[in-house]
Protein backbone atom coordinates (compact mmCIF):
# COMPACT_ATOMS: atom_id res chain seq x y z
CA UNK A 1 0.00 0.00 0.00
CA UNK A 2 1.18 3.47 -0.77
CA UNK A 3 0.71 7.01 0.08
CA UNK A 4 -2.39 7.82 -2.05
CA UNK A 5 -1.19 10.90 -4.06
CA UNK A 6 -0.94 12.40 -7.43
CA UNK A 7 2.48 13.35 -8.74
CA UNK A 8 4.15 16.03 -6.17
CA UNK A 9 3.86 18.56 -8.96
CA UNK A 10 0.50 18.22 -10.68
CA UNK A 11 -0.97 18.08 -6.99
CA UNK A 12 -3.77 20.80 -5.82
CA UNK A 13 -2.99 22.16 -2.62
CA UNK A 14 -4.73 20.33 0.47
CA UNK A 15 -7.55 23.13 1.76
CA UNK A 16 -6.60 25.41 4.58
CA UNK A 17 -9.71 24.63 6.88
CA UNK A 18 -11.52 21.20 7.94
CA UNK A 19 -15.03 19.87 6.55
CA UNK A 20 -17.78 20.65 8.32
CA UNK A 21 -18.28 17.80 11.25
CA UNK A 22 -14.75 17.08 11.62
CA UNK A 23 -13.26 17.81 15.15
CA UNK A 24 -9.60 17.45 16.79
CA UNK A 25 -9.74 15.73 20.32
CA UNK A 26 -7.24 14.91 22.59
CA UNK A 27 -6.55 11.39 24.54
CA UNK A 28 -4.37 11.65 27.42
CA UNK A 29 -1.66 9.38 27.69
CA UNK A 30 1.24 8.46 30.24
CA UNK A 31 1.94 11.79 32.33
CA UNK A 32 1.90 14.52 29.88
CA UNK A 33 0.89 12.93 26.07
CA UNK A 34 -1.46 13.73 24.32
CA UNK A 35 -3.02 11.21 20.85
CA UNK A 36 -4.60 13.47 19.03
CA UNK A 37 -8.04 11.91 17.52
CA UNK A 38 -9.39 13.41 14.27
CA UNK A 39 -13.05 12.61 14.78
CA UNK A 40 -15.26 12.34 11.30
CA UNK A 41 -19.05 11.39 12.05
CA UNK A 42 -18.54 7.84 13.53
CA UNK A 43 -15.17 7.00 12.10
CA UNK A 44 -11.68 8.40 13.96
CA UNK A 45 -7.96 8.46 12.93
CA UNK A 46 -5.59 8.75 15.89
CA UNK A 47 -2.06 10.06 15.84
CA UNK A 48 1.04 8.86 17.52
CA UNK A 49 -0.74 6.56 20.32
CA UNK A 50 1.77 5.96 22.52
CA UNK A 51 -0.58 3.60 24.31
CA UNK A 52 -3.78 1.88 23.41
CA UNK A 53 -5.44 1.45 26.81
CA UNK A 54 -6.94 5.40 26.41
CA UNK A 55 -7.71 5.42 22.84
CA UNK A 56 -9.65 1.95 23.23
CA UNK A 57 -11.63 3.75 26.32
CA UNK A 58 -12.08 6.70 23.98
CA UNK A 59 -13.06 4.42 21.04
CA UNK A 60 -16.22 2.68 23.14
CA UNK A 61 -16.97 5.87 25.20
CA UNK A 62 -18.25 7.65 21.88
CA UNK A 63 -18.88 5.11 19.48
CA UNK A 64 -16.12 5.34 17.47
CA UNK A 65 -14.67 2.98 14.53
CA UNK A 66 -10.62 3.13 14.29
CA UNK A 67 -9.69 3.73 10.49
CA UNK A 68 -6.15 4.66 10.72
CA UNK A 69 -3.05 5.94 12.69
CA UNK A 70 -0.72 8.62 11.77
CA UNK A 71 2.68 8.42 13.06
CA UNK A 72 5.50 11.26 13.38
CA UNK A 73 8.74 9.06 14.98
CA UNK A 74 9.99 5.73 16.31
CA UNK A 75 9.79 6.84 19.84
CA UNK A 76 8.14 3.92 22.26
CA UNK A 77 5.30 7.01 23.99
CA UNK A 78 4.41 7.70 20.32
CA UNK A 79 4.06 4.14 18.58
CA UNK A 80 4.03 1.78 21.80
CA UNK A 81 0.31 1.24 21.36
CA UNK A 82 -0.43 0.49 17.50
CA UNK A 83 0.60 -3.20 18.12
CA UNK A 84 -2.10 -3.61 20.24
CA UNK A 85 -4.61 -1.77 18.61
CA UNK A 86 -4.15 -3.85 15.61
CA UNK A 87 -4.86 -6.77 17.42
CA UNK A 88 -7.71 -5.70 19.12
CA UNK A 89 -9.73 -3.93 16.00
CA UNK A 90 -8.02 -5.66 13.18
CA UNK A 91 -5.92 -4.72 10.36
CA UNK A 92 -5.57 -0.74 9.19
CA UNK A 93 -3.57 1.76 7.51
CA UNK A 94 -0.26 2.86 9.94
CA UNK A 95 1.36 5.59 7.88
CA UNK A 96 5.18 6.55 9.20
CA UNK A 97 7.97 7.25 8.46
CA UNK A 98 10.32 5.18 6.37
CA UNK A 99 12.31 4.35 9.75
CA UNK A 100 12.94 0.38 10.04
CA UNK A 101 12.04 0.94 14.15
CA UNK A 102 8.49 1.38 13.18
CA UNK A 103 7.75 -2.27 12.32
CA UNK A 104 3.53 -1.35 12.69
CA UNK A 105 3.82 1.03 10.01
CA UNK A 106 1.87 -0.27 6.16
CA UNK A 107 2.35 2.85 4.61
CA UNK A 108 6.11 4.49 4.69
CA UNK A 109 5.77 8.06 4.18
CA UNK A 110 8.70 10.77 2.91
CA UNK A 111 8.89 14.52 2.47
CA UNK A 112 6.63 15.60 -0.45
CA UNK A 113 4.08 12.84 -0.37
CA UNK A 114 0.53 13.48 0.54
CA UNK A 115 -1.57 11.28 3.22
CA UNK A 116 -5.17 10.44 2.14
CA UNK A 117 -7.36 9.61 4.29
CA UNK A 118 -9.95 7.23 3.19
CA UNK A 119 -11.58 5.38 5.92
CA UNK A 120 -13.96 8.43 7.22
CA UNK A 121 -16.74 7.98 5.50
CA UNK A 122 -17.84 10.81 3.11
CA UNK A 123 -15.34 13.15 4.68
CA UNK A 124 -11.82 13.29 2.61
CA UNK A 125 -8.91 14.68 4.59
CA UNK A 126 -5.45 14.82 3.07
CA UNK A 127 -2.33 15.80 4.71
CA UNK A 128 1.44 16.62 3.56
CA UNK A 129 4.44 14.75 4.87
CA UNK A 130 7.14 16.82 6.13
CA UNK A 131 10.54 15.77 6.93
CA UNK A 132 11.92 17.61 9.94
CA UNK A 133 14.49 15.98 11.65
CA UNK A 134 16.36 16.80 14.73
CA UNK A 135 14.55 15.30 17.83
CA UNK A 136 15.01 11.71 15.63
CA UNK A 137 16.68 11.31 12.26
CA UNK A 138 13.54 10.33 10.42
CA UNK A 139 11.02 12.54 12.20
CA UNK A 140 7.86 13.94 9.72
CA UNK A 141 5.37 15.75 10.67
CA UNK A 142 1.79 16.23 8.76
CA UNK A 143 0.33 19.75 7.47
CA UNK A 144 -3.09 20.07 5.94
CA UNK A 145 -6.51 22.01 6.41
CA UNK A 146 -4.90 24.25 8.51
CA UNK A 147 -3.10 21.68 11.36
CA UNK A 148 -0.34 20.62 11.70
CA UNK A 149 0.83 17.47 14.08
CA UNK A 150 4.35 18.28 14.89
CA UNK A 151 5.02 15.15 17.31
CA UNK A 152 8.38 15.88 18.97
CA UNK A 153 9.85 18.94 16.73
CA UNK A 154 7.47 21.68 17.71
CA UNK A 155 5.83 21.97 20.86
CA UNK A 156 4.09 25.41 22.00
CA UNK A 157 7.01 27.89 22.79
CA UNK A 158 9.53 25.07 22.81
CA UNK A 159 10.90 22.64 20.62
CA UNK A 160 12.28 18.90 21.02
CA UNK A 161 15.67 17.86 22.30
CA UNK A 162 17.74 16.15 19.67
CA UNK A 163 18.75 13.33 20.19
CA UNK A 164 19.54 12.05 16.54
CA UNK A 165 19.71 15.52 14.89
CA UNK A 166 22.57 18.29 14.46
CA UNK A 167 21.85 21.56 15.50
CA UNK A 168 21.50 22.92 11.57
CA UNK A 169 18.83 19.78 11.14
CA UNK A 170 16.93 20.49 13.74
CA UNK A 171 17.28 24.45 13.42
CA UNK A 172 16.29 24.19 9.56
CA UNK A 173 13.56 22.04 10.38
CA UNK A 174 11.88 24.37 12.84
CA UNK A 175 12.53 27.35 9.91
CA UNK A 176 10.43 24.94 7.63
CA UNK A 177 7.45 24.81 10.39
CA UNK A 178 7.98 28.82 11.02
CA UNK A 179 7.26 29.21 7.41
CA UNK A 180 3.52 27.59 7.42
CA UNK A 181 0.61 29.82 6.85
CA UNK A 182 0.31 31.86 10.74
CA UNK A 183 -3.23 30.79 11.15
CA UNK A 184 -1.92 27.12 11.30
CA UNK A 185 -3.27 25.14 14.21
CA UNK A 186 -0.08 23.34 16.24
CA UNK A 187 -1.08 19.81 17.57
CA UNK A 188 1.98 18.63 19.52
CA UNK A 189 2.78 15.64 21.41
CA UNK A 190 3.22 16.81 24.77
CA UNK A 191 1.61 19.24 27.51
CA UNK A 192 4.58 21.32 27.65
CA UNK A 193 3.79 24.56 27.44
CA UNK A 194 4.09 26.00 30.96
CA UNK A 195 7.49 25.14 31.52
CA UNK A 196 8.51 25.85 28.11
CA UNK A 197 6.88 29.78 28.71
CA UNK A 198 9.07 29.46 32.05
CA UNK A 199 12.39 29.02 29.83
CA UNK A 200 11.03 31.99 27.16
CA UNK A 201 10.90 34.20 29.97
CA UNK A 202 14.31 33.70 31.03
CA UNK A 203 14.89 34.20 27.48
CA UNK A 204 13.14 37.22 26.18
CA UNK A 205 11.89 39.05 29.77
CA UNK A 206 10.37 41.80 27.74
CA UNK A 207 8.30 40.09 25.04
CA UNK A 208 4.70 41.21 25.57
CA UNK A 209 3.70 38.19 23.61
CA UNK A 210 5.16 35.70 25.96
CA UNK A 211 3.42 37.39 28.79
CA UNK A 212 -0.26 37.50 26.82
CA UNK A 213 0.02 33.48 26.07
CA UNK A 214 1.16 32.99 28.91
CA UNK A 215 -1.94 34.48 30.66
CA UNK A 216 -3.84 32.33 28.03
CA UNK A 217 -2.12 29.40 29.03
CA UNK A 218 -2.75 29.80 32.80
CA UNK A 219 -6.72 30.43 31.68
CA UNK A 220 -6.84 27.28 29.90
CA UNK A 221 -4.70 24.80 32.03
CA UNK A 222 -6.88 26.37 34.96
CA UNK A 223 -10.11 24.74 33.08
CA UNK A 224 -8.92 21.81 32.77
CA UNK A 225 -8.09 22.03 29.61
CA UNK A 226 -5.21 21.63 27.04
CA UNK A 227 -3.35 24.27 26.33
CA UNK A 228 -3.06 23.26 22.30
CA UNK A 229 -3.53 24.14 19.94
CA UNK A 230 -1.05 26.83 19.50
CA UNK A 231 -0.68 28.13 16.68
CA UNK A 232 2.15 29.15 13.72
CA UNK A 233 1.83 32.64 14.20
CA UNK A 234 1.89 32.56 18.00
CA UNK A 235 5.17 30.65 17.68
CA UNK A 236 6.46 32.97 16.01
CA UNK A 237 5.61 35.80 18.63
CA UNK A 238 6.96 33.67 21.57
CA UNK A 239 9.15 30.49 20.63
CA UNK A 240 12.59 31.43 21.44
CA UNK A 241 13.57 29.03 18.83
CA UNK A 242 12.05 30.45 16.13
CA UNK A 243 13.50 33.76 17.21
CA UNK A 244 17.21 32.99 17.18
CA UNK A 245 17.77 35.62 14.42
CA UNK A 246 15.64 38.30 17.29
CA UNK A 247 18.73 40.63 18.87
CA UNK A 248 17.44 39.93 22.51
CA UNK A 249 16.80 36.48 22.01
CA UNK A 250 20.90 36.35 20.81
CA UNK A 251 22.03 38.37 22.87
CA UNK A 252 20.69 36.48 25.81
CA UNK A 253 21.91 33.16 24.45
CA UNK A 254 25.22 34.90 23.67
CA UNK A 255 25.45 36.06 27.47
CA UNK A 256 24.59 32.79 28.38
CA UNK A 257 27.34 31.11 26.39
CA UNK A 258 30.04 33.37 27.62
CA UNK A 259 31.17 34.19 24.24
CA UNK A 260 29.59 35.51 20.68
CA UNK A 261 27.41 33.70 18.67
CA UNK A 262 28.56 33.73 14.64
CA UNK A 263 24.67 32.92 13.60
CA UNK A 264 21.16 32.04 14.19
CA UNK A 265 22.19 28.08 14.12
CA UNK A 266 24.61 29.08 16.86
CA UNK A 267 21.85 30.95 18.83
CA UNK A 268 19.74 28.19 18.33
CA UNK A 269 22.39 24.99 19.91
CA UNK A 270 22.51 27.17 22.96
CA UNK A 271 19.80 27.67 23.20
CA UNK A 272 19.12 24.06 23.21
CA UNK A 273 21.70 23.21 25.22
CA UNK A 274 20.73 25.78 27.85
CA UNK A 275 17.36 24.43 27.96
CA UNK A 276 18.45 20.54 28.49
CA UNK A 277 19.60 21.97 32.23
CA UNK A 278 17.34 24.58 33.04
Amino acid sequence: MTPSAPPHAARTPVPTTLPDGVSIEPIDAFKDNYIWCIRAGSRAVVVDPGESAPVLAALDADGLALAGILLTHHHADHIGGVADLVRALGPMPVWGPADPRITEATVRVADGDRVVLEGLGTTRLAFDVLEVPGHTSSHVAYHGHGLLFSGDTLFSVGCGRMFEGTPPQMSASLDRLAALPGDTRVYCGHEYTAANIAFARAVEPGNAAIEAWAAEVERLRAAGRPSLPSRIDTERATNPFLRCAQPAVAGSAAAHAGRPLADAVEVFAELRAWKNTF
